[in-house]
């Protein structure tokens, strides 16, 4: 292949990986990789990289990343009988959580990454934590309910990261 294929897939490769570690700042990572794969077929005319059929299953994935990055919190949080204003809190308070704890830890780059991880994670906790306060739960009910609100948010966010490296490996491999 041309020089000119090496330096558009290098620039596809640069923003998957970038975009893959977006994830875990609970930023759209996986929807820029699907997106730089249909800059890819549209842009693109060379014999071999990401196809539409890429494109599609790159796009398949990535809904499924978000779905379980958003729901598995709040699923966990309902099998210890949260309610709905606890899960709804858990999910905003994550996701303010990430934003704030990404500018906490000056450590350029590990400490955004960082930051945003345990933001989400204090903050999906907290807003289940306070949800259940506010209609009267008891103290140890409400730990447990914010407990699972955090583990399931941590788990989807490591589902979402796992998801997102898998677009990134299926683009990457079809380039060679």
């Amino acid at each position: 292949m041309t020089a000119l294929f090496w330096v558009i897939a290098g620039l596809l490769i640069s923003t998957n990986v970038i975009s893959l570690f977006l994830n875990l700042l609970l930023l759209p990572g996986n929807w820029l990789m699907v997106g730089a794969s249909v800059v890819w077929v549209l842009a693109a005319d060379f014999d071999r990289g990401p196809t539409w059929t890429i494109v599609v299953v790159s796009l398949a994935l990535a809904i499924v990343g978000e779905l379980f990055e958003s729901f598995l919190g709040s699923a966990q949080a309902a099998k210890k009988g949260a309610s709905r204003r606890a899960m709804l809190l858990s999910l905003v308070l994550s996701f303010a959580g990430s934003i704030v704890g990404t500018f906490l830890i000056p450590i350029p780059v590990v400490g955004s990454v960082l930051g945003a991880i345990l933001g989400a994670a204090v903050g999906a906790f907290s807003g289940a934590w306070l949800g259940e306060a506010w209609i009267g739960t008891e103290m140890a009910k409400r730990s447990e309910i914010g407990s699972a609100a955090m583990t399931g948010r941590l788990w989807g966010m490591l589902v979402k990261f796992s998801i997102g490296a898998a677009i990134c490996a299926v683009q990457v491999v079809s380039l060679f």
